[in-house]
């Protein structure tokens, strides 16, 4: 006689739900880092791509912190799931309610932690000093590998280019070589370079995330930012501060090249017939979203232009947007956007 034995169905625990939504979800990491990955490249995530000394310092000094960071976030991470898995309720681990002190687990708890922030404060005074945007040290301990000035010794005399920002534009004025070009900005290889900023009318931020930091550029006060670059290239710079509805449009190429070719470059801008007054250069200002990426050369720069410029800001100038520059602005830049380029060539 065959007898069957009919067992119970084993109510089913938490335990199981919870070990198949953790399949599940382990299932879908690669395909989520995927998609996060999907839209990494070395074109477009410019701050991994460091060429300028001073972009080249602050991403050393910033790995180097993430990397004494780590020294902590690591072992703590190791050490929470060692005593998960050690005193979890199945193992029945031993407790021990005498226990008050451990040297080996004190000196781990407070010796790492106290050697990380040492390490911390050493780096951060170097880095502090050495991309200070006024002074940057680093720049007087490097010399520059490509373009060597004569005797090895560092330039002297930088080359001083005046920044201003308007809605929604940049101006470069070289006030020695009295020129000045507009949403592009040309620079020589081997020689510190020294931008001093000011705006129009809004603050911006001047970056250029390959060869120098990011900096405020605020109306009616002037910042300064100095950078060098060892070899020719071209990088892209751009407002990194919300201004207004042009603000996304708002990027000039940096052109690095040889001492020579900078001359020669400064020679053809100044065999021009364009003059930029004060008077052209409120027509300048006034707000334009440069979605044509306009760019423009002036042979002759009013003296003291700069100057003029942040003694009127000081004095309440300011330069009022028109509606139809940001009323229906996605419409518009799809449909109409033949009226940006219009309404500028109406300023000249």
């Amino acid at each position: 006689m065959n007898a069957r034995l009919d067992l119970p169905a084993q109510p089913e625990t938490k335990a199981q739900p919870a070990r198949a939504n953790w399949r599940r979800w382990m299932g879908r990491a690669p395909m989520g880092l995927a998609l996060l990955l999907g839209g990494c490249s070395d074109t477009h995530i410019r701050l991994f791509d460091p060429v300028g000394t001073i972009a080249r310092a602050e991403w050393r000094f910033t790995v180097i912190d993430v990397l004494i960071m780590l020294c902590i976030i690591l072992p703590t991470l190791i050490f929470i799931l060692i005593a998960m898995w050690r005193y979890r309720a199945s193992r029945q681990a031993k407790y021990d309610p005498e226990f008050t002190h451990s040297v080996r687990l004190e000196l781990l708890m407070w010796g790492i932690p106290l050697i990380a922030v040492i390490a911390l404060g050493y780096f951060s005074w170097q880095g502090v000093f050495g991309v200070n945007p006024y002074n940057p040290t680093i720049l007087n301990r490097k010399t520059s590998a490509a373009n060597p000035p004569p005797g090895g010794a560092v330039a002297v005399h930088p080359l001083i280019i005046n920044v201003v920002a308007t809605d929604w534009q940049w101006l470069f004025i070289y006030p020695k070589q009295k020129i000045a070009t507009l949403n592009t900005v040309y620079v020589p290889t081997g020689r510190t370079v020294e931008f001093r900023l000011t705006a129009t009318d809004v603050v911006n931020d001047f970056y250029i995330p390959q060869l120098i930091g990011m900096i405020d550029v605020m109306p009616g006060m002037r910042t300064k930012d100095v950078m060098r670059v060892d070899h020719p290239g071209k990088w892209i710079g751009f407002s990194a501060d919300i201004s207004g509805a042009g603000m996304s449009w708002m990027q000039f190429p940096t052109h690095a090249v040889s001492p020579a070719d900078f001359k020669t470059w400064v020679a053809r801008v100044k065999g021009g017939t364009s003059r930029l007054s004060y008077a052209a250069f409120e027509k300048l200002a006034r707000p334009t979203v440069n979605i044509a990426h306009h760019h423009a050369i002036y042979a002759d720069v009013e003296p003291h232009l700069f100057r003029h410029v942040i003694t009127a800001a000081m004095d309440g100038k300011t330069y009022r947007t028109p509606i139809f520059l940001t009323k229906d602005m996605l419409r518009n830049k799809r449909d109409h956007a033949g009226y940006l380029t219009a309404y500028a060539s109406q300023k000249s």
